[in-house]
């Protein structure tokens, strides 16, 4: 009798220690764990994070959006053109029709966004929006249509200042300009197609953009939140809805989105718009030099150490750069300490000096390293087109 109860007993925890080790196998989470992980050896297998899981609910850009949104507003324009007619050079034509030469007068209209920078009606856009125009229409978010006239533009900066004679209204707030850095969302609110406001997402994809060829003074920031036909002069803003640059262009080969646009940075833009409300102009640094990239082959005929820096190839007669002592062939490496190490860099240099400051000048001359000190002259306004 003894003998068949052990028997049984074997054959129970046979079956016992076939099953555990079933379940240990194939379903191991359903065993009790001991010290935070199943181990085998002193390998652990299993461990669990004390890290609580990120995004368990879907993020929302939806307070930005409504914080910045009544502060875009839509900008309409038009310009009166004339078809000139082709005879209008022949000498016989003119002396039997004095009065056809002028053509045909047409109204050519256009489209843009601007953005509302203070509450008495200042409205910051794009230069090219309102080029040329004699009619500037402001569509606000609540619907109204307002005139607005021209207070300033620096087209060397694609900016322009526009003044409604309505008050009280929405203002952006400006964004702090050294926070910005890639990959940090924003948003951009305009007018694309002349659909009204709309906001699309991105994130800023580079920083310091320039060599574009589009304006005088280029320092980009590039983004692929969709910018389009209607967007210029509209909205880039941050996470918590305050301006961080202002909409102007888009590198594209059929005209729509392609995922790279670019903004202008709002330290730019609200330099501009300080000196055009104060000054009613935009007045840069001038120094009267003709800058030029330090290739490889330049930097070996002025033994240079590498291709480094920007080389003066010609310098105006009587600027502030000939009266300073300034020679051709000289390198800048920094002007008032900041390093120029391009030609864009060097122009953004110059052009943020006071007129009538002294600057300090380092240049490379002669292998060797020398400090001009330059009075700063007023940068002539630019040729009209």
């Amino acid at each position: 009798m003894l003998r068949k109860f052990w028997l049984l007993f074997a054959q129970a925890c046979t079956l016992c220690l076939a099953a555990l080790f079933v379940v240990a196998t194939l379903r191991p989470d359903l065993l009790p764990r001991m010290g935070g992980g199943t181990r085998a050896g002193s390998v652990v297998v299993t461990q669990e994070t004390s890290t609580p899981l990120v995004g368990a609910r879907v993020a929302t850009y939806a307070d930005a959006a409504r914080k910045a949104m009544p502060a875009v507003v839509n900008i309409y324009t038009s310009k009166e053109v004339r078809s000139r007619n082709p005879l209008a050079d022949d000498p016989m034509f003119r002396r039997f029709f004095p009065d056809h030469d002028r053509g045909a007068a047409q109204r050519q209209t256009s489209l843009g966004s601007g953005v509302i920078v203070a509450s008495e009606g200042y409205v910051i856009t794009n230069h090219h929006v309102i080029q040329g125009a004699d009619d500037i229409q402001v569509v606000l978010a609540d619907g109204r249509r307002v005139a607005a006239r021209v207070r300033g533009t620096d087209p060397e900066s694609d900016l322009a200042v526009l003044k409604t004679d309505v008050e009280d209204l929405p203002a952006m707030t400006f964004a702090a300009a050294d926070n910005l850095q890639v990959g940090d969302v924003v948003l951009a609110i305009g007018n694309p197609f002349g659909l009204g406001n709309t906001v699309t997402l991105g994130i800023v994809s580079a920083l310091g953009r320039n060599h574009l060829g589009v304006n005088r003074f280029e320092d980009f920031i590039q983004t692929d939140a969709a910018i389009n036909p209607g967007n210029s002069g509209g909205a880039l803003i941050d996470t918590a809805g305050n301006l961080v640059g202002i909409n102007s262009t888009i590198f594209s080969q059929s005209g729509g989105n392609l995922g790279i646009g670019f903004s202008i940075p709002v330290s730019l833009a609200r330099n501009v718009f300080e000196q055009i409300v104060r000054d009613g102009e935009v007045t840069r640094g001038w120094l009267g030099v003709q800058p030029s990239a330090v290739t490889v082959d330049i930097a070996k005929a002025l033994s240079l150490p590498r291709p480094e820096g920007v080389v003066i190839r010609a310098i105006e007669q009587g600027g502030p750069a000939e009266r300073a002592g300034m020679k051709v062939l000289d390198v800048v490496q920094e002007i008032g300490g900041k390093a120029t190490r391009d030609v864009p860099q060097l122009l953004a240099r110059i052009a943020e000096l006071p007129p009538g400051s002294l600057a300090k000048i380092r240049v490379v001359r002669a292998g060797q390293s020398v400090e001009v000190d330059v009075l700063v002259g007023k940068r002539p306004p630019p040729e009209r087109q």
